[in-house]
């Protein structure tokens, strides 16, 4: 068997060109982590499998007919760790009694601040949303305005952006003196917990990939 693997590197606008890329190599499967890559291998095959992995609601986000029976060309795996945005507003305010203001942090992602922002208004905390952009995010910049506008915690959305610079954003919070949780754990040891970050709560991501394999070795046998 021969793999053929493909890294946008943060930045978006390489997901068509890469798998199209993919797809004339000719690949027996696509296996896909992110929710913008997934749908564009959708639009690009419907013959070719593609196999999720995704943090998101698929039937919402349009992936697949229903979980039950998928239809069309793609399978694979939900972690549904947006839906857990709430708890995660819960934990931080537990770990921090004193917070009023909750910095998001998200990188290609623009989607799924409103869930922060409800369940903080149920806690009488408001939300900021912090946004970074392009190969060479300002971090500092964004670390900056965060500590003018007051925000007393952060939660990292995990994207393609942000995933790349867990060390850097861990390193940050500490120098501001910020409480940190990251909002998707990559491995088993959590690599945002070891940079420094207060906590971490999700689905364990090494696990899911272990379960997306078996999808393949499925497909392919």
């Amino acid at each position: 068997m021969q793999l053929e693997h493909r890294y946008a590197g943060g930045m978006s606008d390489r997901l068509a060109a890469l798998v199209a890329e993919l797809l004339d190599l000719n690949v027996d499967v696509l296996v896909i982590p992110t929710s913008q890559g997934i749908r564009i291998a959708k639009q690009a095959t419907t013959t070719v499998p593609i196999v999720m992995i995704t943090p998101n609601d698929p039937v919402a986000a349009g992936f697949v007919d229903s979980l039950a029976r998928p239809g069309g060309n793609i399978t694979g795996i939900t972690r549904l760790t947006r839906g857990l945005s709430g708890k995660r507003v819960e934990l931080l305010k537990e770990a921090v009694p004193g917070i009023f203001r909750i910095g998001i942090l998200t990188g290609s992602v623009t989607t799924g601040i409103e869930d922060f922002d409800q369940a903080a208004r149920r806690l009488k905390m408001t939300v900021q949303a912090l946004e970074v952009r392009g190969p060479n995010p300002d971090f500092e910049g964004v670390f900056e305005a965060a500590a003018k506008q007051r925000v007393r915690a952060l939660i990292t959305i995990r994207d393609a952006i942000t995933a790349s610079h867990l060390k850097r954003i861990a390193d940050l919070a500490i120098k501001r003196r910020l409480p940190s949780m990251n909002e998707d754990s990559l491995y088993e040891d959590s690599l945002y917990m070891e940079a420094g970050g207060l906590m971490s709560y999700a689905a364990n991501d090494a696990e899911q990939f272990r379960r997306a394999a078996v999808y393949v070795d499925k497909i392919l046998t």
